[in-house]
């Protein structure tokens, strides 16, 4: 008996219907996904996802990475710190203000333990929530000696202590270049910088770098830029295929070859409380991040050393 793959293949894959054809090429993808086991790295990554840019697919990169690579096995941990809380909506835990959450940590009221939630769609999946309250933080602790490094401590913290080992902690970012996210860096080695597939959406890189920069000189010089992902990509559109081109062309070594499309269901996953690998995972927007995610689960090795090498130089 034929897969659901060759049905479509044999019904879609000569013939003329764009459509057709694409829904064949999905079922292709992502039969091809399943069947590939996902390496893990041979230590914890730590990667914040920034750009200090509003709407560039930063929260949704996060959320969905994240789900990708604790649905193919590996033990992943969240830490949202946007005070929006949009990543701890579309992983489906509680955030409403006064609930436990990551300002808690912050103000060292509580500890990570304390605060964490398991992600309802994926067993491996730990989420650490922001809520509203986290918008104040900055000022209440902007006269602490250690502000820079309040959730690097925490993190440090909490990982030497687990009894669980993850593979993977995601910091997810708020949209701008504030003490929240000097604290994401300091607690991180990775940037994964999420960039829309339009032009203005590169005009805020070189300050996104530059600030980067000023962290790894004056607080954490092992962090590196590991990750660049290319978000709302029409591959119909030339516009679309000169920005990737062009950003590819000056970091050919971390730009993904991976791009994430705009897709209804990605857009709509978060308002039913889960990622789009959970909404719809035979879907486009899905598969893109799931093949993003292996990517980025292959580099692991590469990653580690330029890692490593940094660190020495330090």
């Amino acid at each position: 008996m034929e897969s659901a793959e060759q049905t479509l293949q044999r019904i879609f894959g000569e013939g003329s219907s764009p459509v057709g054809a694409e829904i064949a090429q999905l079922s292709s993808r992502y039969a091809r996904l399943q069947k590939i086991t996902y390496p893990k790295p041979a230590k914890t990554r730590l990667i914040a996802v920034a750009n200090q840019k509003g709407g560039v697919g930063k929260t949704t990169s996060t959320v969905n990475v994240a789900a990708a690579l604790a649905k193919s096995g590996a033990q992943v941990l969240v830490i949202d710190m946007d005070p929006q809380g949009n990543a701890s909506t579309a992983l489906g835990v509680r955030h409403t203000s006064g609930e436990p959450s990551v300002y808690d940590v912050i103000e060292g009221r509580l500890k990570l333990a304390e605060v964490k939630q398991p992600c309802p769609d994926f067993e491996t999946l730990d989420v650490v929530p922001a809520s509203i309250d986290l918008s104040g933080a900055e000022l209440e602790v902007a006269d602490l000696p250690n502000r820079n490094t309040l959730l690097k401590d925490a993190v440090d913290e909490y990982l030497a202590a687990s009894e669980v080992h993850y593979d993977y902690v995601f910091v997810d970012c708020p949209p701008s270049l504030g003490l929240l996210v000097i604290n994401a860096m300091c607690a991180v080695h990775e940037m994964l910088i999420p960039i829309q597939a339009e032009y203005y959406a590169l005009e805020g890189l070189g300050q996104l770098i530059n600030t980067i920069g000023l962290v790894q000189n004056h607080f954490n010089p092992s962090l590196t830029v590991s990750t660049m992902l290319v978000t709302m990509f029409d591959r119909r559109t030339l516009l679309s295929r000169e920005v990737f081109n062009e950003v590819k062309s000056h970091y050919p070594s971390i730009v993904l070859d991976t791009t994430i499309p705009r897709t209804v269901k990605i857009s709509e996953a978060p308002s039913f409380g889960k990622s789009v690998i959970a909404y719809d995972p035979h879907g486009m927007g899905a598969i893109s991040y799931s093949e993003a995610a292996l990517e980025i689960a292959r580099r692991s090795s590469n990653v580690l050393d330029a890692i490593e090498a940094r660190m020495k130089e330090a």
